[in-house]
């Protein structure tokens, strides 16, 4: 996962609505992540690129370190951060190692709207304990592809981890396909070597290393 290097700044350019953003930390808690869901990486997230605003990413985590741009308040769960601040909180206060994925083509306009919806409905809420996201990943894992009409909407979520949000972001996108419960999916689903398979001819390019500038200031404090 080493992939081309390039600096935040190129990056947050660079980046698109629908983009993924990996990371990869060493912390007791982010072992237990990877261990837990067998994945090589323990957060992911999707940029959110909308007109002129600044780059946002959309993501779900156990802190409350950044506002969130959609409630305007800092609380835990899911959250919409601005990316540039999001991405030196990780690298930075959690030491987490960042590459970006990028979609091979712009996302429509039908995408984009049906992303609002979905963060509209999903922001704030909880993020699961350990033990609960453990759970909700076994389950989802062992569970068969499962007809549309039997599947967990983005409103029926009550918590949801960082990889559930991202695949029922995509699922409510038509960008994965809706045969399996967003719980199905853990960070590593959204790395290459899992060679996710998206609707409609769009594409996942590679990893490309994020190199992260020397922290000035916390954006948290």
């Amino acid at each position: 996962m080493t992939g081309t290097g390039i600096g935040l700044d190129r990056a947050l350019e660079l980046t698109r609505t629908g983009d993924i953003w990996l990371f990869r930390g060493h912390s007791a808690a982010d072992r237990a992540i990877r261990m837990t869901t067998n994945s090589p990486v323990n957060h992911v997230g999707m940029s959110v690129v909308i007109d002129d605003l600044p780059a946002l990413i959309w993501h779900a985590e156990l802190g409350r370190s950044l506002p969130d741009m959609w409630s305007g308040t800092a609380h835990r769960g899911v959250q919409l951060h601005n990316l540039r601040d999001a991405v030196m909180v990780w690298s930075h206060r959690y030491e987490q190692q960042a590459w970006l994925r990028q979609l091979n083509r712009p996302i429509t306009r039908d995408m984009e709207e049906s992303l609002l919806r979905t963060i509209a409905r999903l922001d704030g809420t909880p993020f699961p304990s350990t033990t609960a996201l453990a759970g909700r990943w076994l389950r989802g894992r062992a569970q068969l592809p499962r007809r549309k009409s039997q599947q967990p909407t983005a409103r029926q979520l009550e918590s949801a981890y960082c990889a559930e949000i991202v695949a029922a972001t995509y699922q409510g996108m038509a960008l994965l396909p809706s045969n399996r419960s967003p719980n199905w999916y853990d960070p590593g689903r959204f790395w290459s070597g899992d060679r996710l398979h998206l609707a409609d001819g769009y594409e996942l390019g590679g990893e490309i290393s994020v190199e992260i500038p020397a922290a000035t200031a916390d954006p948290a404090t």
